[in-house]
């Protein structure tokens, strides 16, 4: 047997299809994440990273057969030229690149376009294991009368591939992955743009956040069932509150590969004596220390009084931040209570609760912000952060911007808006004059 498993691994094919089929995607590939791993150890650090949220959209179009094997298949193209061909990360690509990706898929290497659809992946019936199929290739060429034609990319295939690449790193931005869609740039300045208007709606960041009185009934329920329910919810309660005020990535109060937050991250300065929560290590690889307000200092304080702790943490302390009710089924942490929640978990969690207020919003008659809510999910709790802090608030864009973690001011000014009627009556008022009757 395994001799077998062996002469199996020596005939994969040159480019490997990363994704399983809907049926298989949660159970993972054993060759296909030692391929992620070795890649993340060989230069492309936040290759596991981008793996993760890649699958987590195809799970998400799991329903849709046709629109999963679609995205499954621009997927594993785009990313085997970004991990094999220019060795970069998805978050490092460019307008430009995306010129260079067009480009190769116009003419990709012979080796690796084939002439019939096969499976991606095959059962090895000696081993037991589903092994990336030797046969496959990532691109399909057309056959005419038996006889193989010249490779050539249609333009309606090409906007389709770059219509799912800019969906893609829609995605990835909503998850806090990267900060601009270089795909939705290439489009926007293609030969397609003014036909089929693939333009930017530059008023979308506005969609990321709550407004005001749909957050207030986000904290209001959460607080509500925190008092109701305190053993399921008061975690619930300090979480949402501590994604809000510090402008956290899920990724940020998750556990993951490499990393489970602990209580030790809360520490104070020696010198201002304010508290901060430290990130190690967030999205490429960046270190940041975000202060605390002290309404967020008061609800840690009510958190670990609830756990039975200190009101404040030590700098060593090792207490996992968001501990599970119950055991892991299954993974590293397989039978264990006392372990940090994972990203699924963490979603999950607060998804529920903004459905939950989204169902309080719409019981007191407010139809259309429920509606809006329920489209909303923990990714936005970030964005309602930055954007109430700067918008009614009034931090200064520069504090925001070193909070955040934004490498761009401008990523940070993106957040700053006034609302219609607030930008209308300011207008009505301007004087013509400021020195008149003077």
């Amino acid at each position: 047997m395994p001799n077998n498993h062996a002469q199996s691994i020596t005939s994969l094919p040159t480019v490997l299809p990363l994704f399983e089929s809907k049926d298989f995607l949660e159970q993972g590939n054993p060759i296909i994440n030692q391929h992620i791993t070795a890649l993340s150890i060989n230069g492309i650090e936040d290759a596991g990273f981008i793996y993760e949220l890649s699958c987590d959209l195809l799970f998400s179009l799991r329903d849709n057969e046709n629109s999963y094997k679609s995205y499954r298949s621009e997927l594993s193209c785009f990313l085997h030229w970004c991990f094999d061909v220019v060795k970069q990360s998805p978050a490092q690509i460019s307008r430009r690149d995306i010129d260079k990706f067009v480009a190769y898929c116009q003419q990709p290497p012979k080796a690796l376009i084939g002439y019939y659809n096969v499976a991606q992946f095959k059962l090895d019936k000696a081993t037991g294991q589903r092994l990336p199929n030797p046969l496959w290739r990532p691109f399909v060429g057309k056959k005419r009368l038996g006889v193989e034609q010249n490779y050539e990319l249609s333009d309606n295939a090409l906007k389709t591939k770059m219509a799912i690449l800019s969906s893609y790193y829609g995605f990835l931005m909503a998850e806090d992955y990267c900060e601009r869609n270089p795909a939705q740039a290439w489009l926007n300045h293609s030969r397609f743009a003014k036909k089929h208007k693939f333009l930017v709606n530059h008023d979308d960041i506005d969609s990321l956040a709550f407004t005001e009185l749909q957050w207030s009934y986000v904290i209001s329920s959460v607080e509500g069932l925190a008092q109701t329910s305190p053993e399921t919810h008061q975690r619930s309660l300090f979480l949402i509150k501590l994604i809000y005020s510090c402008y956290l990535r899920v990724s940020d109060v998750s556990a993951r590969a490499g990393y489970s937050p602990i209580m030790g991250q809360f520490t104070q300065n020696k010198q201002t004596g304010i508290w901060r929560f430290n990130i190690p290590q967030s999205k490429g690889g960046k270190q940041r220390s975000v202060p605390l307000s002290n309404a967020l200092l008061a609800a840690l304080i009510q958190y670990r009084q609830y756990l039975g702790l200190s009101d404040l943490p030590s700098s060593n302390e090792q207490t996992p931040l968001f501990v599970r009710h119950r055991a892991a089924g299954r993974g590293r942490e397989s039978g264990l209570i006392n372990a940090n929640l994972g990203i699924r978990q963490v979603r999950e969690e607060v998804q529920k609760i903004i459905e939950y207020s989204a169902d309080c919003a719409e019981a007191d008659g407010m139809t259309e912000d429920a509606k809006a809510m329920r489209l909303l999910s923990v990714h936005n709790i970030r964005h309602t952060g930055i954007t109430h802090d700067i918008n009614l608030h009034g931090r200064p864009l520069s504090h925001v911007q070193a909070d955040a973690g934004h490498e761009s001011i401008d990523t940070t000014s993106q957040y700053l808006h006034t609302s219609q009627s607030d930008r209308h009556q300011s207008a009505a008022n301007k004087p013509i004059d400021t020195l008149s009757g003077i």
